[in-house]
């Protein structure tokens, strides 16, 4: 398999799961800004918007969409229960999870990732309500160590995404900052994953440590 990624994008999250299945993949970067992968392809031909994850199959075939990239990864090895059964209630909560981050999170996150384009009024409406939306993942993690309880492919979704929030040294300029004060569980879960070993060496690989 490969995965094509650009280093501190949404696609560390899959970069994370494969490194927790401890499955051959081949890691090829690609340039946010050129859409060139660094052995010197048109990343465009591959995917047309020029969004990164994307996972080549062993069989050429391509897979898009983060979301679904992980539930294919979880599903490679099932005894590692990085998702859970299908047909299982458990199934649909972390459906409902990876829709949430996908739609107020990781969507929340793009007009201060971008505030130029987003103006004035986008970005100082977007990050109260992100900061809610944390508020209230903060309040689902009490007595849990994780997002559905044990760990999933959720948890690496997430953390790729409030890494953003946490790095202000990765965007100095941006205004994507957002803090733990006050939320505790969310603080907690953080740290927690920053010690996973999949975590480190995702976050190494991308040259983000």
């Amino acid at each position: 398999m490969k995965l094509y990624y650009i280093p501190a994008a949404c696609s560390l999250a899959p970069h994370i799961v494969l490194y927790e299945l401890e499955v051959d993949f081949t890691p090829i970067k690609v340039d946010y800004k050129t859409h060139v992968t660094e052995d010197g392809r048109n990343f465009l031909h591959l995917s047309p918007f020029g969004y990164a994850p994307l996972l080549e199959l062993n069989d050429g075939s391509l897979l898009r969409e983060g979301p679904a990239i992980l539930q294919y990864l979880a599903d490679l090895s099932p005894d590692l229960q990085l998702a859970p059964a299908y047909g299982s209630m458990e199934r649909y909560r972390l459906q409902e999870w990876l829709n949430f981050l996908t739609s107020e999170i990781h969507k929340g996150f793009i007009p201060l990732l971008y505030p130029v384009q987003a103006g004035r009024y986008g970005t100082e409406s977007a990050k109260p309500k992100l900061e809610k939306r944390y508020e209230w993942i903060n309040a689902q993690l009490a007595g849990k160590r994780f997002l559905t309880g044990e760990y999933s492919v959720a948890d690496s979704y997430l953390y790729a995404l409030t890494q953003w929030g946490q790095a202000e040294w990765l965007f100095p300029t941006y205004k994507a900052n957002i803090h733990f004060d006050g939320l505790e569980n969310l603080r907690s879960w953080y740290l927690r994953m920053r010690e996973r070993p999949a975590v480190r060496k995702a976050l190494s690989a991308e040259g983000l440590q």
